[in-house]
Order: structure tokens, then C-alpha cells, then sequence
């Protein structure tokens, strides 16, 4: 699913990333750990395309996300690439406060240019799953934290993604709720063959996983 070779990322002097290779297959769960600053987020940043690693010419720098080089796609392709292949859930759900859960659920295919019956019935079906029809209509201020970040783990699932990639989803969750999406996460990998990359301080979710990738200094351990 998942090639990445000699990935290098600097801010100015300061080099956060030093040299990452990584291999994720089909249908893992990978969880990512490591202290602050260790470069977990700017990894997962750039595997995500929402960031490009510096000098991928000079370092070979390749990463590959299902059979497509993303670092020799232009922005506009990598937009198009991102929308179609990759979701996202952060820590902070990142909802718009002025949509409803339904209308939320639907942005990513809105993006994409699909039909509006075609994008509601799949947003419906997603809310169904998750056990959320009741909230359909309700806005995110009236939706508990937990109930948020299921509709924002719906929303990364709207297109199908072949990854989804997650930045400390339960950090801002109570431990019921955490643990509840924890388990989403592997009913997901288990039900429909989806992959994940979570960055995480929760070591109870980053013991779950398949693999547990720890990162120290700008690059993983081996």
C-alpha cells in the first residue's frame, strides 16, 4: 500500500526528518509512537501529501501509496491524488461548524465532483454504520466528543480511501470514547480491508496495532 524510501525533511537548519523508509501492506494498522518533536507528525504530514519532503531529488527521495509516486506529482494531481485516496482524522475533529454531521460526512465527494444523491446515500449509510442516523441533522456543537470524531472518522471514509491517516485521534477523547474508536479502527481494517497510520501517545491503541514504528531523532528505530 505504502513505499516510502529516504524521506528528508528540514526547517531551515533544523532537520526533522532523516532518512525514513518505510513498507506498509493492505488491510495494517501501523501505529507510530515516539516523544514530541521525534518528527511522527511531519511524517505523517508528508506520507499524506499535505507536505513534501525537501530535496527529493537529491536524496532519492520516493514514496509510492498504491502503486502511484506522489513526489512526482504536480499540486494540482497531488489535490486530485489526496481527495480520491487518502482520508484524514485529526486529534481536534476539524469539522465545519456550520454544516450538519450529514453535510460534513458528504465534503470530501463534494470535492470530488460526484452526484449529490450518489453523496448523501453513501453518507448515510457511513452515519448508519457508526451507529450516528439519529444525528444526522444536528450541527457539531450539538454532538458530543466522541459522536464529533466518529462523524469526522466517517468523513475520512467518504471516498474510499486507500489510507486513512490519523494524528492522536482519542487525545481529546474521554478513556470510554477512546476506547470505543480504538476498536473502530481495527472493526474497520477487519469488515472492509482499510489501512491505518496512527500517530499516537495512547500506548494502550499503539500496542493494538500490528506493528508499533517508533521514532527517535528524525527517523525510525530499528
Amino acid at each position: 500500500m505504502i513505499k516510502a524510501q529516504n524521506i528528508h525533511k528540514k526547517f531551515g537548519e533544523l532537520e526533522v526528518l532523516k532518512g525514513v523508509s518505510l513498507l506498509v501492506k493492505k488491510a495494517e494498522v501501523i501505529s507510530i509512537v515516539g516523544a514530541s518533536g521525534a518528527g511522527k507528525t511531519t511524517l505523517l504530514q508528508i506520507l499524506g501529501t499535505l507536505d513534501r519532503p525537501s530535496t527529493p531529488k537529491e536524496f532519492d527521495t520516493k514514496i509510492e501509496i498504491n502503486g502511484i509516486d506522489v513526489t512526482s506529482l504536480n499540486d494540482k494531481k497531488l489535490s486530485k491524488f489526496r481527495n480520491e485516496h487518502i482520508g484524514f482524522i485529526f486529534q481536534f475533529h476539524q469539522l465545519l461548524p456550520e454544516f450538519t454531521a450529514l453535510e460534513n460526512v458528504c465534503i470530501p465527494a463534494m470535492i470530488a465532483g460526484k452526484k449529490m444523491k450518489q453523496v448523501e446515500g453513501r453518507a448515510q449509510e457511513l452515519l448508519k454504520y457508526f451507529g450516528m442516523s439519529h444525528r444526522v441533522s444536528h450541527k457539531p456543537n450539538q454532538l458530543s466528543g466522541g459522536e464529533q470524531q466518529r462523524i469526522a472518522v466517517a468523513r475520512a471514509l467518504m471516498n474510499q480511501p486507500s489510507v486513512v491517516f490519523a494524528d492522536e485521534p482519542s487525545g481529546n477523547l474521554d478513556s470510554k470514547n477512546a476506547e470505543e474508536l480504538h476498536q473502530l479502527f481495527f472493526d474497520l481494517r477487519d469488515e472492509f480491508d482499510q489501512t491505518f497510520m496512527i500517530v499516537t501517545h495512547n500506548k494502550e491503541l499503539a500496542d493494538m496495532a500490528d506493528r508499533k514504528l517508533e521514532m527517535l531523532d528524525g527517523n525510525l528505530m530499528r
